[in-house]
Order: structure tokens, then C-alpha cells, then sequence
């Protein structure tokens, strides 16, 4: 055990993620920059994952002032990073190397250090480029091994016995989350870090984990993971008493429940057993008398209410009750011996005292991440079906294994998920299995996004993506966004730069409506746009719409429109794709069940639309 452990700081970043949606504005995020800057948090985690899109869409905010303002208030304090999904950035297709270059340089030069690099295949191949230009600008390579588990599949019937049937055989071994490391490591990267973003690692495996990770990697070892099965702060306390070098933690009002730990719980722990963090807790404190206004400010404005919080501790100044000094010992000791019963027992004693979330004991069970599953339940919700969600669940390790037993975190969660949703559906409808399915699914089974943990069958290739062999996706075919010019806003460009630029190859339809917004209020702001300007464009978003007389396409569920395939006027065959719907965080294609003309479109991209909605009218 090392007698000094670092601490990487996720509150701006995956702490208001996890726990409120990634809803801090700037000025929030400002009041408590000076007293970040007086902790010295070995790193602190504040950009990527969410927050690009999260802060243009819902707070009208630019991504890179978040970036640039953090750094010019922190300095060299502590070391900025962010979190990427390797050559899918942010979005579900793979970008360019070109791309890629240009996002990772723009980061480095607006003050990022370490870029947390990961793939949700475990594909190593898919990171290789963004280590590549990370280190190629100065920064550190934090490479990723997500944790996952073997999905519990049903026991084989009396037939399939008979029949030599058996479950699969573990995929998720020790030797599979080493062997991935190991060729991170080969590659460059600067440290290896434990990505457990479901929170599933149980004390006992991530010990293991460390122990093996240390005794056969020559960089240090991160642990990152989530409290909401319960397992979290336990399997912490293991992780450092196992020789981990870093861990991930948040600060008190922003911890627990779907977030990682809090640093309070883990400073008691590493002083009880003589490590240094190396964090300058007044600071925490200071940090935390901002949090907890803001984390008012954010229920209230985010959810309408005041959500429970914990009940306030300052390690440096209250004193514990006996009875809870006990349970940290008897923590610290059960990690010590691997009694692990023990341990997460004393862990959740300390926890509920402090009044942090009880463990969800429905994710921990199910063994998938807890925003897969309020994901599925919001889906569901939104459909007006929350009757299948029981046989959803049910049908998750079938799909997943069918897709070729993917790790369970963003982006293939939400495909796997929202896939066995639209199975469930099928089934109450009386269709067969994957009569709808989302075009990341098709992406995934076809190959596009890399080589999965298992070998998919090439017969059920054939039926979801209409070929039988393996198709990585052809950077080579890559069209780049459109960037016209805004006559709205005095002509300019829609992206000036290659930071704009950059956003809308990222965030197309999110970014758009930003960055065409920040132009129109640039150019009112300059006192060129007339009221006759403004009659202008009032009347040409005013349709002419005459009477539907043609066959009216519609839409089969919720969702927002992101792109229209025609105009007014095309000639359309029966079964085209006439449109794309973002629904169930999957893009959906909506195709015309006749042939004809396009006669009347009734939506924009953009618009959000309920089920049944009219898209357009073919005749």
C-alpha cells in the first residue's frame, strides 16, 4: 500500500453530470474556481462527456469558453482533463484522423492536460489516433479499460441440455481487462485507468484488478466508479488498500448515490491509514459552502425540487460519533483482511448515517448501468409501455449477445437498451424480433463500430445490416457539415473558426442552433438588422400549408427531427428514407410507405415531435 495517493476531482464534470444533468452555467461554475485553485486536486475533470453538448443546448454556453475560462482561473494548480470516446469523440460514428487531430490540438492549446481516452467495444484500435495526437500536443493519455460483466443468461431448457447446449463461457475475465491495458500501455498511454461506469465492481474483483494491474503495468493505475448499486465507497477503500495510485472522487454536496464517492469519506480513510492525498481539505471545504447553494439552485431549476442532501461534515473540524469512527476501522480492517461482506456492510452504515442515496438495489441486480436502465424507463414512459419493461430487461442479454456481447457504457448501453425496447415492442405487437431498429444497432452488428468482444453470428449480420462479413466504417466516405452562410445574421459564416467548426462536425444539429443564434444576436447586437429584416423572416417561417389530399407520413414514436432526406417536389419509392428521428437517443430512419412526390413538408430539423406526427404528405 502506498503511502500517497492522488485525487482526481470529477465535480464539474461527471459529479453535476451524474446527479444533475450537466446543468452548471459558467457563473456557477466561476464561484468556485478560486477555491480550486487553493486545493491542489492532482487533476480535476471538467470538460468532455456531456458538458460540450449539455451547455450549448440547455444554457446557450460556448464548450471552449468552459474550457479556457477553468484554465485561466485554475492555472497549473491542477491538471485539467476531460473524457472522450477515442475516434467517436462525442457522437456514434467514427470521425477522421483529421477530425481528431484538430479536436485533441484545440484542447491542449485551451488549456486541457489529460485526455481521458476510452472505447465503448474495449477496441483498442479506436483509441490509437486520439493517443496519437494527445501526446503529439503535449498532453497525457489516459486510457480506459470500462469495466463490464457477463450478462446472467437463462439456464438452458430440458431440450437444450439434451441437445449439448450450454451458457456461454466468460468473456470479462481478469486476463481480458489486462490484456487490453497491456496494449494501451504498448500504444502510449500515460496511465491505465479502471472505468467502472455502472458501478459494478464489487470490492473482492477491483483488488484483484489493481494488484494485477501494478504487478504487470509500468504506469500508474486510476480507479473511477459510481456508488449507485452500493459498492462504491467500498470498493475505493480496496482499490487503495490494494496499491491503487488514483482515484476518482467528488466533493461532499455533488457524491454518493449515481456519482463517485465523496472525498471527505476517502480523506478519513487515507488518514486512518497514514496515505497522503496531497489535497488541501479547507479549500474542499470553501468549494463545498458554493456547492451546496448551487446544488439548490440546480434541483430546483432541473427537477422543481429540493432532492435530499447529505447532512454537512468537514473531516477537518466535526468530530464523529463513536459509533461511526468504529465503522470506518472496521472498514479499513475488513479491506485489509478481504472480508468483503464487512467491508460494503460498514460502508453502508457510514454512508446512510451521512443520509447519501441507499444502493439501488433494482441496477445492482440487473448488473447494467443505472442511466441504461432510467434511460429504458424514460423510453418507455415516452411511449406510454411501461408494462414491457419487465420483458425488456429480460431481453437484454439476448440482444446483447446477439450484437456481439458489448461493454455496457455510452454509446452501446443506450443502443442495447433502446434495441431491446424496440424488440419488446415487436413482441406485444405480434412482429418478429428486430422489425425496428435504430441505426446505431445496425451500425454496431455491421462492424462500424469495431471489433466486438465476441464474434457476431454472420447469418444474424446478414438479417440486421444485409451483409454477412464484418464492414468497418470507411472514414474515406466522411462528408464534412455544411457551413453556409447566415444571411439572418449580416451573411457571416455559420462556424468562423475551427473551433466552430469543430462543434458542428461534433454536435451538428445542437451545435447549429447554437452557433446560429450567437450570429443573429451578434449582428442585432450591431444595430444592422432592420425591422423590415425581421418582418422578412417572420413571414417565410410561416408555411402555406393547403390541405393533405396524398398519403401522410407520420411518425411511430417520440422523438426530435435531425435530418429530412427530401424537399418539396422529389419523387420518393415506396420504402425510402424520407427523414431521420433522434428518438430513445437513437436515430431512427422514417421511410415513406408509397412512391410518389413529395408535395408538403410540415417540420424542420430540429423540431421536436410527438408519436403520429405528421412529417410530410406524398402523392
Amino acid at each position: 500500500m502506498a503511502k500517497s495517493l492522488k485525487i482526481r476531482d470529477l465535480t464539474l464534470r461527471d459529479g453535476q453530470q451524474s446527479s444533475f444533468a450537466t446543468r452548471m452555467s459558467q457563473a456557477q461554475v466561476d464561484r468556485c474556481l478560486p477555491f480550486y485553485k487553493d486545493a491542489h486536486f492532482y487533476a480535476m475533470e471538467v470538460w468532455g462527456g456531456a458538458v460540450p453538448d449539455s451547455i450549448m443546448r440547455y444554457l446557450n454556453e460556448n464548450p471552449w469558453t468552459r474550457l479556457e475560462t477553468i484554465h485561466k482561473a485554475v492555472g497549473d494548480a491542477s491538471k485539467l482533463t476531460a473524457l472522450s470516446r477515442g475516434r467517436n469523440l462525442f457522437g456514434y460514428s467514427p470521425y477522421t484522423d483529421k477530425i481528431i487531430d484538430g479536436f485533441c490540438r484545440n484542447a491542449i492549446e485551451s488549456g486541457l492536460n489529460i485526455m481521458r481516452i476510452f472505447d465503448a467495444l474495449n477496441d483498442v484500435n479506436n483509441i490509437k489516433s486520439t493517443i496519437k495526437y494527445v501526446k503529439q500536443y503535449g498532453g497525457m493519455a489516459d486510457c480506459a479499460v470500462c469495466y463490464t460483466v457477463d450478462p446472467k443468461y437463462p439456464e438452458p431448457g430440458f431440450f437444450a441440455k439434451l441437445m449439448g447446449k450450454k451458457k456461454p463461457k466468460p468473456v470479462f475475465t481478469d486476463e481480458y481487462f489486462l490484456g487490453k491495458a497491456k496494449q494501451m500501455e504498448a500504444l502510449g498511454a500515460d496511465m491505465i485507468t479502471i472505468k467502472d461506469m455502472s458501478g459494478l465492481i464489487p470490492p473482492h474483483r477491483v483488488s484483484g484488478l489493481v494488484k494485477l494491474f501494478k504487478k504487470n503495468l509500468n504506469i500508474p493505475v486510476d480507479f473511477h466508479t459510481h456508488c449507485t448499486p452500493g459498492y462504491g465507497l467500498a470498493s475505493v477503500l480496496a482499490a487503495i488498500v490494494a496499491g491503487v495510485d488514483v482515484v476518482d472522487t467528488n466533493c461532499w454536496y455533488f457524491a454518493g448515490g449515481p456519482a463517485a464517492p465523496a472525498i471527505e469519506l476517502v480523506y478519513v480513510f487515507c488518514k486512518k491509514l497514514g496515505i497522503d492525498i496531497g489535497v488541501n481539505m479547507e479549500a474542499v471545504a470553501k468549494i463545498n459552502t458554493q456547492l451546496k447553494e448551487i446544488r439548490h439552485e440546480l434541483n430546483v431549476s432541473v427537477f422543481g425540487k429540493d432532492k435530499p442532501e447529505p447532512k454537512p461534515f468537514n473531516p477537518l473540524t466535526d468530530e464523529l460519533p463513536k459509533e461511526i469512527e468504529a465503522e470506518f476501522d472496521r472498514a479499513i480492517q475488513a479491506a485489509q483482511n478481504e472480508d468483503e461482506a464487512t467491508l460494503i456492510d460498514a460502508c453502508h452504515k457510514i454512508e446512510a448515517y451521512f443520509g447519501f442515496p441507499a444502493p439501488n438495489e433494482l441496477v445492482k441486480n440487473a448488473e447494467i448501468p443505472g442511466g441504461m436502465y432510467t434511460n429504458m424507463v424514460a423510453q418507455l414512459q415516452q411511449l406510454k409501455a411501461e408494462e414491457i419493461l419487465p420483458r425488456a430487461m429480460e431481453l437484454i442479454p439476448t440482444v446483447r449477445l446477439a450484437a456481439g456481447l458489448p461493454p455496457l457504457v455510452t454509446p452501446t448501453s443506450q443502443i442495447v437498451g433502446a434495441q431491446a425496447v424496440q424488440c419488446a415492442m415487436d413482441e406485444k405487437a405480434g412482429r418478429p424480433f428486430y422489425t425496428n431498429k435504430s441505426s446505431q444497432f445496425v451500425a454496431l452488428v455491421k462492424g462500424e463500430y469495431g471489433e466486438t468482444p465476441v464474434k457476431i453470428d454472420p447469418e444474424f449480420r446478414l438479417k440486421i445490416a444485409g451483409v454477412r462479413e464484418e464492414t468497418p466504417y470507411d472514414t474515406s466516405k466522411y462528408q464534412m457539415q455544411p457551413n453556409p452562410e447566415l444571411p439572418e445574421a449580416g451573411g457571416v459564416k455559420l462556424a468562423a473558426n475551427e473551433k466552430e467548426v469543430l462543434l458542428l462536425e461534433l454536435f451538428p444539429l445542437v451545435a447549429k442552433t447554437f452557433l446560429t443564434d450567437q450570429k443573429k444576436k451578434a449582428f442585432a447586437a450591431s444595430g444592422a438588422q432592420t425591422a423590415s429584416q425581421e418582418k422578412a423572416e417572420e413571414k417565410a417561417a410561416k408555411a402555406d400549408v393547403k390541405a393533405i389530399t396524398g398519403h401522410k407520413v407520420t411518425v411511430p414514436l417520440p422523438g426530435r427531427v435531425i435530418a429530412l432526406r427530401v424537399k418539396v417536389g422529389d419523387s420518393v419509392k415506396n420504402g425510402q428514407e424520407v427523414a431521420v428521428l433522434e428518438a430513445m437517443k437513437m436515430e431512427n430512419s422514417i421511410t415513406s410507405d408509397v412512391a410518389g412526390k413529395v408535395k408538403q413538408i410540415f417540420v424542420q430539423e430540429g423540431d421536436n415531435v410527438a408519436t403520429d406526427t405528421i412529417l410530410m404528405e406524398v402523392e
